[in-house]
C-alpha cells in the first residue's frame, strides 16, 4: 500500500463540539497514534471527507437525531466504506436502530472515556488497511458494507445506486428482475442490509420448489389440525421474518391461488395461518424476484396483473455481464472468484493469462455471474498451477442461438461430461484451436512435450478438421531429438497444466 494510503488510514475525524474538545487532549492523540481532525460541525467534516479518506469517523448525536441521520447519509454518499460510530448519551434503542439503518457502523450509548475509546479503535483497526484495500479493489463505492457484490462497471454502479434509492424510499414490496445467475438474491440482501443491517431477519424461499398447498403452509404457517398430518402448529416464513425481509425468489412460479393470498398480504399488511380464524400482522419487507418477463406472463394469463402492478412500483433491474456497460466486470469477477474460491490452491492464487482474459470477455455468458463462477472454479480444479490459460476455460453446457457467440466459444454438446479425460480432451482441442493446429505451439501452451501431445492425439482420436485418414504418429520432419526420450503414454501427471 502506498504511503498516501498509510497516511489516510490513520486519520480520525471527530464531529461535534463536545467530541472536538475531547480530541484536543494530548492523551487522545497518543491513544490513536495517528492524525485527528476535530470538526465542530457537519459541513466542516464533510468538506474534510471529500478531500481525504479517513480510517474512522466519530460523530456526536448532540445535534439531534434527524441531523445526525442526515450527516450519516451524507458521509455514506462520499465514502461508502469508512467506519462511522455515533456517540450519544441516550440509550434509546430506537435511536440506535435508526442510526444503524442510516448507515452508521455502531452506536455507543455512553460517554467516550479512555477505556471505551481504546476498545473501539482496537476493534476497528484490525480491518483498517486490508478491508479498505479489498473493497477498493473489488467493490463499487455504491456497494453496501454488509454484502459483497463485486463489480465496478458503470452498469453495476448504477444498479447499486438504484438499490440504495429503493432502500431509502421504504418502498414495500420491492421487485428485482434479472436473468438466471445475475445475482438477484445478493441484490435482495443489499436492500435488506441498507434497511436493517444485521438487526433483523432475512428469510429466503424459492417459489419454484414448493407446491401450492405446501407453499401456503411454508409462507404463512398453520395451526394444529389444519389438515391431515398437521399434528402441531407451524410458524411460517412471514412470521420468521418478523420486522426484517422475506425474499420470494422466482415469484413467476408461484401458483395462482398463492398469488391472490400474497396480494392480500401486500394490501392488508397481514396474513392468516392455514386453518386459523384470525389475521397476523405482517411487518416484513417483501422482496420478490423473477428471471422472466412478468408483463409478458400477465398478458399470457400466467401471472395476476393486479399483483404485478403492486410489485413493480420501482423495480430493480440487474444488467447481464455481457452488456457493454458491465463487460469490464468480467475479468474483475474472474479474479475475485480465483482469490475467494475455496478450491485448494497449493501454489497460491493463479493469474489469468491474456488469452484467458480475452476468451472470458468475448463469451456471451447466458448463465451470467453464476456461470462465470463455475467456469473459474472448474479451471482451478482441472488446470491449477500459477496461471490459468485459455485452454483451461471450459464453459457450462447450455443451448443458445448459433449466431450469438463465435464457434470457438460455443459450449460443449449435451453428450460431454466433465470427467478428467473429457476435460483433458477439451484442453487439447482448445490449445490446438488457439494455435491454428500448430502442434509445437499447442504443446508449449499445454506445458507438455510434442511427443506427449501426439500420443494424446492418438489416444483421444483427435484429428484436424481437414486431416486425411492417415496415421497420427509424428513424421521425421516433425520429430525433435529432445522429444524421442519423452514419455509416450497418456500420463496426465506429467505436467500440472494437464492434471486435475
Amino acid at each position: 500500500m502506498s504511503s498516501d494510503s498509510d497516511s489516510s488510514a490513520r486519520l480520525l475525524v471527530a464531529v461535534g463540539d463536545d467530541l472536538s474538545r475531547q480530541f484536543q487532549q494530548p492523551k487522545r492523540l497518543e491513544q490513536w497514534g495517528g492524525e485527528i481532525i476535530p470538526a465542530c460541525d457537519a459541513s466542516t467534516a464533510l468538506s474534510i471527507l471529500r478531500r481525504r479518506r479517513a480510517a474512522l469517523v466519530l460523530v456526536s448525536a448532540a445535534a439531534g437525531r434527524d441531523e445526525t441521520i442526515r450527516f450519516i447519509r451524507d458521509v455514506r454518499e462520499i465514502s461508502g466504506d469508512v467506519p462511522l460510530v455515533v456517540i450519544s448519551d441516550s440509550s434509546d434503542a430506537d435511536d440506535a436502530v435508526r442510526f444503524i439503518h442510516a448507515g452508521a457502523s455502531d452506536h455507543i450509548a455512553e460517554s467516550l472515556d479512555d477505556k471505551t475509546f481504546v476498545r473501539l479503535i482496537e476493534g476497528l483497526r484490525f480491518e483498517s488497511d486490508s478491508s479498505v484495500e479489498k473493497r477498493r479493489r473489488w467493490f463499487s463505492q455504491a456497494c453496501p458494507d454488509g454484502v459483497e457484490i463485486a463489480g465496478q462497471s458503470p452498469g453495476m454502479t448504477k444498479c447499486l445506486e438504484m438499490v440504495r434509492l429503493v432502500s431509502d424510499s421504504r418502498c414495500n414490496p420491492v421487485l428485482i428482475l434479472g436473468e438466471t445467475g445475475a445475482g438477484k438474491e445478493m441484490i435482495a440482501r443489499a436492500v435488506h442490509w441498507w434497511r436493517y443491517g444485521d438487526f433483523d431477519n432475512f428469510v429466503a424461499v424459492n417459489c419454484a420448489t414448493l407446491t401450492a398447498n405446501l407453499m401456503a403452509s411454508e409462507l404463512f404457517g398453520h395451526v394444529k389440525g389444519a389438515f391431515t398430518g398437521a399434528d402441531r402448529q407451524k410458524t411460517g416464513l412471514f412470521a420468521e421474518a418478523e420486522n426484517g425481509s422475506i425474499f420470494l425468489d422466482e415469484i413467476s412460479e408461484m401458483p395462482p391461488e398463492l398469488q391472490a393470498q400474497l396480494l392480500r398480504v401486500i394490501q392488508e399488511k397481514a396474513f392468516r395461518k392455514v386453518g386459523a380464524t384470525r389475521d397476523t400482522e405482517c411487518n416484513a419487507t417483501i422482496l420478490a424476484s423473477s428471471n422472466k418477463d412478468l408483463l409478458a406472463q400477465v398478458e399470457a394469463g400466467g401471472f395476476r396483473s393486479d399483483l404485478y402492478y403492486r410489485l413493480a412500483v420501482l423495480p430493480i433491474v440487474i444488467p447481464p455481464i455481457r452488456r457493454e456497460d458491465r463487460r469490464e466486470d468480467i475479468a474483475l469477477l474472474a479474479e475475485y472468484f480465483l482469490e475467494t474460491s475455496e478450491v485448494p490452491k497449493p501454489d497460491g492464487t493463479p493469474k489469468l493469462s491474456r488469452e484467458a482474459r480475452r476468451v472470458l470477455t468475448e463469451y456471451h455468458w447466458p448463465g451470467n455471474v453464476r456461470e462465470l463462477r463455475n467456469v473459474i472454479e472448474r479451471a482451478l480444479i482441472l488446470q491449477g498451477g500459477d496461471e490459468i490459460s485459455a485452454a483451461g476455460i471450459v464453459f457450462d453446457q447450455h443451448i443458445e442461438d448459433a449466431g450469438s457467440v463465435s464457434a470457438r466459444n460455443q459450449a460443449p454438446g449435451p453428450e460431454q461430461d466433465f470427467s478428467l479425460e473429457a476435460a483433458e480432451r477439451e484442453f487439447i482441442r482448445r490449445a490446438l484451436d488457439e494455435t491454428g493446429w500448430q502442434r509445437t505451439r499447442a504443446a508449449a501452451l499445454l506445458g507438455i512435450t510434442r511427443a506427449t501431445l501426439y500420443a494424446k492425439l492418438k489416444r483421444y482420436d483427435i484429428k484436424a478438421p481437414d486431416a486425411p485418414e492417415t496415421s497420427d504418429a509424428p513424421s521425421a520432419k516433425d520429430a525433435e531429438s529432445g522429444d524421442s526420450s519423452a514419455p509416450q503414454g497418456g500420463d496426465v501427471s506429467e505436467n500440472r497444466t494437464m492434471s486435475a
